[in-house]
């Protein structure tokens, strides 16, 4: 047996940010030491793999993306697998395992794995191990983990009976049918209060891929005196624990610094999601007071001379810059401080034992080093536990190293959770309080993901603004604290308000008035059309808008669109509008005050309003929420969707807004239809079905 040669499976991955591939490649990275060899492949490489011929166990990990949409890289298998003409057995002979990402903040949680597990269930595919379904809200790794050890005897099984069915049909032709594989109920492995008992069945086959840090260290960690943990600090049972860390994973990148000249590459190069436009910022207004809690802005873009098409309710990317100064800081950190304009070409390692490693895509082969650190890579990621057992080997001081182990060790699960996940911590923050680890330029490109572009709502409509394209925002703030040693604007929004300031507050000598100016600032965009949050197709149907805070950006495309709608047809017939908004306070962040307007011209038919921080001086107190003003609405509400057939859209914050609206559309359902809560569940779940019952929610 010794001799064998390793046993293969197939492995696919289909990701959206680099998480799904990042476990791939763990998993990849493990089979070596239990004896197996992955073949492994992006699942859009198609021409790579052939399912339909397929013999071997396949393991698939897939994220989710949008609301509830299978990463763009899985699109086109997607597609394909969906095929209605495919017969239900078309995959009767492959064996496969799941294991979906997802974020329970949104509504259709792990929608791209279950998508496709699904989909192989119809055509007659069969597990050999049960789906996990892994959830970035608490943490992926608490099911990933435990996913991962549990996958290897399943493994094992599945080809050694694979070998036994291919001996019984070489002797038996006849009995071949009698010996396949039952197909194993699908029990989805998710969270519970039991994930961190899971016991390990293949422990003599673990401890070749992970590794145990003693405790020659433990004197270097904590003071006694230090009764709570911290970032830097661990206290027992962690620090006095033998730890098991993540295998070292191999390094793939080598990075060549040339001169100064060239140029660098088009920031279009840098997505694969089509066409990118580059377009200026023609107007910029703030339309938060500046005591509001937050600050909201206004953009307008011109795109009269562009390709770009978008109708009310789609989304768009910008694509934005790291933070300069924080850039800078990286430079100085990583000793390269002279070298920001120097050209670096970027090669794979020669001899790298990463198995099909290639250069990153969103690494140009040849630019500037401050091009990649500024246009390229996350720098404010949160680091994954990979990448800090990577940071572990460049830590010179003993006290430090240990606690960075800890922090990837499975018995420092629940610091890593705490202090860096739930603290957003960044590369900058690690560095800064780590200060012996000095990481290379090549292993931040190894380990640090694509730098995303930022999605948003039009807040326009073509029709009423030709050749204008309107976005609004809340400029994100992150205060310091305990894991933080400094304040922080988001990236992309605290970008936009820094290149707009001369439009929001022009000098003296400028020509242009206030919002407008000379200057012209351009940035660039993308498309990311949406599916279904549109206006109904039929105008005559009634639909209700529920969008506090920002989350009225889209309705206000919406509203405009359905006002040149009326003044261009005035012999349609056009359905009831409904918008619910809400705010803070009434005279601080009332967004759109000009929603009047559209009140007093028809277009919108009924309006409410509830600012949840204003003191009230009536004997009752007037709704504070969107949902309590929706509870007030009861019979309205039940009308528009059960008698009239209406549409319900939300826009804004999921786990503070929209959930709390589902509950009260429930509740509406449940009072108004005279049923229980269970049925009116139902019913609401027919109407998200339907696309009548859309979101476009962020958390």
């Amino acid at each position: 047996m010794c001799c064998e040669s390793k046993r293969r499976f197939l492995l696919l991955y289909a990701t959206q940010k680099g998480q799904a591939k990042a476990i791939a490649e763990e998993i990849w990275q493990q089979a070596g030491a239990h004896g197996l060899e992955a073949d492994m492949h992006c699942i859009s490489e198609m021409d790579k793999y052939n399912l339909e011929t397929e013999k071997d166990p396949v393991v698939i990990v897939i994220s989710t993306t949008g609301t509830g949409e299978p990463p763009d890289t899985a699109r086109k298998f997607v597609k394909k697998i969906q095929d209605k003409t495919l017969p239900p057995d078309h995959f009767a002979h492959l064996q496969y395992g799941l294991l979906g990402l997802g974020d329970s903040e949104y509504m259709f949680f792990c929608n791209g794995g279950r998508t496709v597990d699904r989909r192989l269930q119809e055509l007659g595919a069969q597990h050999f191990y049960d789906t996990g379904l892994a959830d970035d809200c608490v943490g992926l790794e608490l099911v990933v983990d435990p996913w991962i050890d549990g996958l290897w005897l399943a493994l094992k099984e599945a080809l050694q009976l694979q070998k036994e069915k291919e001996g019984m049909n070489n002797a038996v032709n006849a009995v071949s049918s009698s010996l396949s594989t039952a197909p194993h109920a699908v029990r989805e492995l998710k969270l519970s209060s039991e994930v961190q008992n899971l016991k390990l069945e293949d422990e003599e086959a673990r401890g070749s891929d992970t590794l145990s840090q003693k405790l020659d260290d433990i004197n270097h960690v904590a003071p006694a005196g230090d009764a709570e943990p911290s970032l830097v600090h661990s206290v027992p049972p962690v620090s006095q624990s033998a730890l098991n860390i993540p295998a070292l994973p191999p390094e793939y990148i080598e990075v060549e610094f040339q001169d100064t000249q060239g140029e660098n590459p088009h920031l279009s190069s840098l997505i694969s999601e089509g066409r990118t436009f580059e377009v200026p910022v023609t107007k910029a207004v703030q339309l938060t007071r500046e005591d509001a809690v937050k600050t909201a802005l206004l953009l307008e873009l011109d795109i009269a001379d562009t390709a770009f098409e978008y109708q009310p309710g789609d989304a768009f990317c910008v694509m934005c810059p790291n933070n300069v100064s924080e850039v800078e800081k990286l430079l100085h950190i990583l000793g390269l401080s002279e070298k920001g304009d120097n050209f670096v070409c970027v090669k794979v390692k020669q001899g790298t034992k990463k198995k099909g490693a290639v250069r990153p895509q969103h690494i140009p082969e040849r630019s500037t080093l401050k091009f990649i650190l500024t246009w390229c890579l996350e720098i404010r990621a949160i680091p994954k536990k990979a990448f800090l057992r990577a940071l572990v080997e460049c830590t010179s001081d003993a006290g430090e190293k240990r606690r960075l182990q800890e922090l990837c060790s499975r018995q420092g699960a629940s610091d890593y959770t705490h202090f860096i996940r739930d603290s957003n911590v960044c590369l900058l923050d690690l560095l800064h309080a780590f200060p012996s680890c000095k990481p290379s330029l090549s292993l931040l490109i190894e380990h640090l993901p694509k730098l995303q572009a930022r999605s948003y709502s039009a807040s326009s409509s073509d029709l009423y603004q030709p050749g204008r394209l309107c976005f609004v925002f809340n400029v994100v703030e992150f205060p310091v604290g305990p894991s933080r040693p400094v304040s922080r604007k988001g990236v992309c929004t605290g970008w936009l308000a820094e290149l707009v300031a001369p439009l929001l507050h022009p000098s003296k000598n400028s020509q242009g008035t206030k919002g407008e100016s000379s200057s012209i600032e351009k940035i660039s965009i993308f498309p990311r059309p949406t599916n279904a949050f549109h206006l109904p197709a039929d105008p005559s149907v009634p639909f209700i808008m529920v969008g506090p805070g920002t989350g009225i950006a889209p309705f206000i495309g919406f509203l405009q669109h359905r006002q040149k709608l009326r003044e261009q047809h005035t012999d349609w017939e056009f359905g009831e509008t409904w918008l619910f908004f809400g705010c803070r306070h009434q005279d601080r962040d009332y967004l759109f005050k000009q929603l009047q307007c559209f009140l007093k011209n028809g277009t919108l038919t009924h309006l409410k309003v509830c600012f949840s921080r204003d003191s009230s001086a009536a004997q009752v107190a007037p709704p504070k929420y969107v949902q309590d003003v929706l509870r007030l609405c009861a019979k309205e509400v039940a009308r528009v969707l059960l008698k009239e057939r209406g549409y319900f859209y939300i826009c804004g914050d999921k786990k503070h807004m929209a959930d709390d609206v589902s509950d009260a559309v429930v509740d509406i359902l449940s009072m108004e239809m005279e049923a229980d809560k269970l049925e009116a569940m139902k019913r609401l779940a027919m109407l998200r079905e339907a696309k009548r019952y859309l979101q476009d929610v962020w958390s």
